[in-house]
């Protein structure tokens, strides 16, 4: 048990190192950028930190954070809940299975901005179009990875806990759901991500607040300094999220993976 802690601890550890430096490999990489291309191209790493520090401590700066946080996420868990929904429906039936193949691929087909022009036309420049735009651009990823988690679920495992008389929702439960979790969770991980790129390009072009907001307004005053400063905000709460939400998850769900 104490092996097992600390082996799981150290893990942690390691990974958590590996991280910190492929950032500071990053902010390595971005100062020889800037050494060698300028500050109107790329601005120093130090200049943009000490930007993003002035956006932060405005109201304003705060406020376009929790506003794009809250489109993103409202758009993504729609995005899942209608997504997981209907596609375990639809992996539950071969016909559905079928029938939704090219209504995947078309949705998959269509870039954000075409989303983001027609929800425009549809929403205007409201809260609606952006939350749309990453409703529609994630939930072929959750409907495909829960279509894929059904399918390709071990059916010996079902075809046993029905022999031992095991009752349905303690069977799907138990059995059935670990294992389509295991297929949804790198889509929905990847539909978490891409949530964050898509919120920040609908509001660049369609909203007067938000990050993407602030992109637009350094881009007006070719502000380069400003516009890296927004960047690390993204980034960084990419890197939050996946370090406190979707690496416990990720350990939670795969645990019967590594169960004795």
């Amino acid at each position: 048990m104490i092996h097992h802690m600390l082996s799981t601890l150290m893990s942690k550890l390691w990974s958590g190192w590996g991280t910190l430096a492929g950032v500071f490999l990053i902010f390595a990489l971005w100062q020889v950028g800037f050494e060698t291309f300028g500050s109107l191209v790329l601005p120093a790493p130090l200049e943009a930190l000490s930007r993003l520090v002035d956006l932060v401590a405005l109201p304003s700066g705060l406020e376009y954070i929790l506003i794009t946080a809250k489109r993103a996420f409202a758009g993504f868990l729609l995005a899942s809940a209608f997504g997981i929904f209907f596609g375990l429906i639809a992996g539950w039936s071969n016909t559905l299975s079928l029938l939704c193949k090219p209504f995947i691929t078309v949705a998959l087909g269509v870039p954000p901005i075409a989303w983001i022009v027609l929800a425009l036309l549809w929403f205007g420049g409201d809260d609606g179009t952006p939350i749309f735009t990453v409703f529609i651009s994630t939930i072929p990823l959750i409907f495909a990875g829960a279509l894929q988690g059904v399918r390709m679920r071990e059916k010996e495992l079902d075809e046993m806990a029905q022999s031992f008389h095991v009752p349905l929702v303690q069977r799907f439960w138990q059995v059935q759901a670990p294992q389509i979790v295991s297929y949804l969770f790198p889509a929905w991980a990847t539909a978490l991500g891409l949530s964050w790129k898509v919120v920040v390009m609908a509001e660049l072009l369609s909203s007067t607040r938000g990050i993407g907001a602030g992109l637009a307004e350094a881009r007006v005053n070719i502000d380069t300094a400003s516009t890296m400063a927004w960047i690390v905000v993204v980034v960084g709460l990419l890197l939050v999220i996946e370090g406190t939400l979707l690496n416990p998850v990720k350990d939670y769900v795969e645990g019967w993976k590594h169960a004795e």
